[in-house]
């Protein structure tokens, strides 16, 4: 098995190349089976939240043109999007899941979403016939990793979310937030873990639209707040001292002309915008307008940042933790490799002790069933325990990954030959610029983003 991991996230690529090719819930079935259509491709998913978008595969060849696919698919020109795409091969690439389900890659190391989104992409991907028996002993690995380094580390102690940051900013906007108004516009779960800080800071009156009525009304309920129809969100913007919006729509809903409007009714009252959305829901020209305050995704970052002085001692523990998993992973994998040499050990004894059964049986004559289960027991037993010691030494040769000891182990015992996983650590870097294609036919998928995790 060949692995590729290919993609962008918040490191490598700002949020206005990332919305143009963020793919929405709706949208993601439909991208997964077209990736598993792509010549070369056995086995794939696709990870797609407001800071990554990453593809990982299965494929017969390193040299399957994922980068490719990705430029077609979106319409993009390989000279915008590939100087800021990252593609790992291999162990790599299995580091890179590992670390990402353990929340060791997101913009606030530590929180706990992605790992419910790599589960949804997976279970996406399962649902859409593009996982096999590959992929799946991979991500059943990455999410014993990442649970491990939740119960093992305290590295989700001390919280420091997307939330957090952005009630620490309102304060700072408002002074107080008692009283304050609460439009959540979207019914995301990042916007229900914001709106459950700024009541916890005292936030007053809680007001909820979405596109579908009944999740607005099942988000609303637990804030006493009150459903807003969708096509009335800008009417009711106006008594809302903070937006928090993520609604996955293609392109901005507050727009400069809603902003000055805004502002004009509000007699300048300031207004606190948290765009949680990719592609973003407000235009970045509203943050040009006095008295509104405007932070998408990145600048919430940016912030977060100066709060991770423990987060990156507990980063430390759990990278040792996530080295051991991505070690103890390919151990079982170079074992599984062996598999057909430990078979065909095992035939070979059981036809030696089959033929060695017929000529005694020759001599001894008939013999009861209580005879021939013990004769069975007996010739049983001395044959597990001759094989123990060359099928232990084929493991460990594997587990090592020394091919020379596990060719010569083969020849001894006349053996297929068993190759072992190419796996070694590899030099891949985030950023590097992939190769140049030309576009096919251009598709400009405009999608948005599934949920508002990391």
């Amino acid at each position: 098995m060949n692995l590729t991991l290919i993609g962008v996230n918040h490191k490598t690529a700002p949020i206005e190349l990332r919305e143009r090719i963020a793919i929405s819930r709706d949208e993601l079935p439909e991208a997964t089976r077209a990736l598993a259509a792509v010549p070369g491709v056995s086995e794939c998913m696709i990870v797609s939240t407001c800071n990554r978008v990453e593809m990982l595969a299965a494929v017969e060849s390193p040299q399957t043109d994922l980068a490719g696919f990705l430029f077609r698919h979106f319409g993009l020109d390989a000279t915008l999007l590939g100087p800021h795409l990252y593609q790992h091969q291999d162990r790599e690439a299995v580091r890179h899941l590992f670390r990402v389900a353990a929340s060791l890659d997101s913009m606030v190391v530590g929180e706990p979403q992605i790992l419910g989104q790599v589960k949804e992409a997976f279970a996406t991907a399962r649902a859409s016939g593009t996982v096999g028996g590959q992929l799946e002993h991979l991500l059943q690995s990455a999410f014993a990793a990442a649970k491990r380094v939740r119960s093992e580390t305290e590295i989700g102690s001390n919280s420091v979310s997307i939330a957090s940051v952005a009630v620490e900013l309102a304060r700072k906007i408002f002074g107080s937030l008692n009283g304050r108004t609460v439009f959540l516009v979207g019914a995301g779960k990042m916007s229900e873990l914001a709106a459950r800080h700024l009541v916890q800071q005292g936030a007053g009156a809680i007001l909820v639209t979405n596109r579908t009525q009944e999740r607005a009304r099942q988000l609303a309920e637990p804030f006493n707040g009150k459903v807003i129809p969708f096509d009335q969100l800008h009417e009711a913007a106006v008594q809302a001292d903070i937006v928090i919006s993520s609604t996955g729509a293609p392109h901005p809903i507050f727009r400069r002309e809603h902003g000055q409007s805004f502002m004009h009714r509000r007699r300048n009252r300031p207004m606190f915008f948290i765009d949680i959305a990719v592609p973003r829901d407000v235009d970045p020209e509203v943050n040009k307008l006095d008295g509104i305050f405007v932070y998408d995704i990145d600048d919430l970052q940016q912030v977060a940042a100066a709060h991770m002085a423990e987060r990156s001692r507990q980063a430390g523990d759990a990278e040792t933790l996530i080295a051991a998993e991505v070690e103890r992973f390919h151990q079982r994998r170079r074992t599984v490799n062996v598999a057909p040499a430990i078979v065909a050990l095992q035939q070979q004894a059981e036809e030696i002790r089959q033929g060695e059964l017929r000529r005694a049986q020759a001599r001894l004559g008939p013999l009861t069933p209580e005879q021939v289960a013990a004769v069975e027991a007996l010739t049983r037993g001395l044959v597990n325990k001759f094989l123990h010691p060359p099928m232990q030494a084929l493991k460990q040769a594997a587990r090592e990954n020394d091919p020379t000891r596990l060719e010569a182990l083969c020849e001894t015992w006349s053996l297929p030959s068993a190759s072992l996983p190419d796996d070694e650590p590899g030099t891949a870097s985030e950023a590097r610029p992939v190769p140049s294609h030309k576009p096919e036919t251009p598709h400009v998928n405009e999608t948005s983003v599934v949920g508002g995790g990391k």
